[in-house]
């Protein structure tokens, strides 16, 4: 069993690709919502929750793992699988997929993300490694906005006054950073669309959806459970438009 852990609703991106990609996969979620936002932690403090969060979907029957917040960065997963036995080829993060995606494209990346994902420089640092100029743009409150249920119109003002500074800076591609983003993607469209910016919008949930379905076992009844540590009406709006309503969610 596939097991999709994130600090919220944002993972359901991936989850969402994934049963595009692969409908027969039995999959389990785990949102740690009571503990969201992820992106301004300490890493400490981020290790700590991803140990918990993924001893959760083991717990749950899951063999194989997908670290779906792009917070907790590789040098976050890679000591699980010693804390948790987890065999190497078990664990797909966000940015080694995402960055592999782009082998062999000529582009200039504008990542927005979290503090911590941009801070942590390991999707500039990974760009860089295959010859493609990145930058960062820190999209601090935006998850709790959309966690929280927030306006379409002070999502806007946000992503617009975040993206103003760059409008003219030439990149290629927008990369969202964080999988709650991809949530609102219409948002970035329309603010792309105000500024006149000509830029290709980039959901990394297709590269690791891709990555999953050639390392992983995909078969299976097509089961998907979700659990969340806290109660969402957010959640529960985003996973029934990304799998559907027949999904029940649990919380622990």
């Amino acid at each position: 069993m596939i097991g999709i852990f994130d600090s919220g609703s944002g993972g359901l991106s991936v989850l969402k690709a994934l049963r595009e990609r692969a409908p027969q996969a039995d999959v389990v979620y785990f949102g740690d919502l009571k503990n969201a936002p992820y992106g301004n932690k300490s890493r400490e403090e981020l290790g700590a929750l991803t140990v918990l969060g993924i001893q959760k979907l083991i717990d749950e029957g899951a063999t194989e793992i997908v670290s779906a917040c792009n917070s907790v960065s590789v040098s976050i997963v890679l000591p699980m699988f010693e804390i948790l036995d987890i065999p190497r080829a078990s664990i797909i993060e966000m940015v080694g997929p995402t960055v592999s995606a782009f082998k062999g494209k000529v582009a200039r990346v504008l990542i927005v993300a979290t503090r911590a994902t941009i801070e942590s420089g390991v999707y500039q640092n990974g760009f860089r490694m295959i010859g493609i100029s990145a930058d960062g743009c820190v999209l601090p409150d935006l998850v709790q906005l959309i966690e929280g249920g927030g306006s379409t119109e002070d999502m806007v003002t946000m992503v617009r006054t975040a993206l103003e500074p760059y409008r003219d800076a030439g990149y290629t591609h927008l990369l969202l950073g964080c999988t709650h983003f991809p949530l609102v993607r219409e948002i970035f469209e329309e603010v792309l669309t105000t500024l006149s910016m000509s830029i290709e919008l980039v959901d990394p949930a297709h590269a690791v959806a891709d990555a999953v379905v050639a390392r992983f076992d995909t078969s299976g009844t097509g089961r998907t459970d979700l659990m969340v540590s806290l109660e969402s009406p957010t959640f529960e709006r985003f996973s029934a438009e990304c799998v559907g309503s027949a999904c029940n969610v649990r919380t622990l």
